[in-house]
């Protein structure tokens, strides 16, 4: 098989940082970049997912919009605090 050569350009710090992740596992650059030329090759793909995740959801924020949608829905949204523990301390009887 015959080797070919196969340059490009990187982002300094960022090949710096990832020499020195490579050095502690025990890999140099070259070898890195077969390994994933190789990978590449063997699962017809790129090896690792690229998909763009959502941001996480805040369960406690989507329930307070939930609940202020259902206060407007029920014309309630405009209580006063008061009022509220008022609700509460009724309901709790």
């Amino acid at each position: 098989m015959a080797n070919t050569l196969i340059q490009f350009r990187a982002d300094e710090t960022e090949r710096t940082e990832a020499n020195s992740i490579l050095q502690q596992l025990g890999l140099d650059m070259p070898s890195y970049l077969r390994m994933c030329l190789s990978r590449l090759v063997s699962e017809k793909g790129i090896p690792f997912s690229m998909t763009i995740k959502q941001a996480p959801v805040n369960k406690g924020i989507e329930a307070m919009k939930r609940a202020s949608r259902i206060a407007e829905e029920n014309g309630i949204s405009d209580m006063t605090l008061e009022e509220i523990d008022a609700e509460i301390a009724e309901a709790r009887k």
